[in-house]
């Protein structure tokens, strides 16, 4: 079989994910792991039409030369004598926007899936595939690079500070000084005379008035 799944992330970051066995097992649909073990082993149950069986098993993934990788598993049904092998390649390449994954080889079963519907059987393992690929995608995609201080639209405060050394020595150059005009205002609100508040405090006369001459 070849199965072929895109992915909106980059290949080389699929490829992370891929050294790590615990990200890994993480992205297989349903994998419940069993304490103790490697990471890729407990059991699974696949379901296949209107059927599912728990298999219980594991799945060995080693990187090649070549840039591929080499997916070995085997499985016995949890109730029941039938078993299931694999020999997969997985491969990554670059596309548009993303990245494919490619897993093609073979896979060998006995036991109740035999006695299921061939095409049933093989739309259940194209969609276990599928499901697979898109979290390795997730993965992937959830590690973020740290964000540069230059990428948000505030500046980090050492820039601050460069431009507020510029505009002082732009407002030397033109002979301004915005602490100078502070400075004035706080001045002339000193001098002016403060009145004394509370019932002892002085009368103000009343200014006298002008009577303006007759005509």
């Amino acid at each position: 079989m070849e199965h072929e799944v895109f992915v909106p992330v980059p290949a080389e970051r699929l490829r992370d994910v891929l050294a790590d066995p615990v990200r890994v097992a993480r992205a297989v649909p349903g994998l419940q792991q069993d304490a103790g073990a490697e990471p890729v082993a407990g059991r699974l149950k696949v379901r296949i039409g209107s059927h599912s069986i728990t298999y219980r098993g594991s799945v060995r993934l080693s990187a090649r030369p070549d840039g591929t990788y080499a997916v070995e598993g085997d499985a016995t049904e949890s109730r029941g004598t039938g078993a299931v092998t694999l020999a997969l390649t997985l491969s990554v390449r670059d596309a548009e926007g993303g990245a494919t994954v490619v897993l093609a080889g073979t896979a060998t079963a006995d036991g109740r899936v035999t006695e299921l519907p061939e095409e049933s059987v093989t739309s259940a393992t194209a969609r276990l595939l599928t499901r697979f690929a898109e979290n390795l995608g997730t993965a992937a995609a959830e590690e973020q690079p740290p964000a540069s201080v230059f990428d948000t639209e505030v500046p980090p405060p050492s820039l601050d500070t460069e431009d507020a050394d510029e505009a002082d020595e732009a407002d030397d150059a033109a002979g301004t000084d915005d602490a100078d005009d502070t400075d004035g205002a706080d001045e002339g609100r000193a001098a002016a005379p403060q009145t004394p508040a509370g019932p002892n405090a002085p009368e103000t006369p009343a200014p006298d008035v002008v009577e303006p001459p007759a005509e």
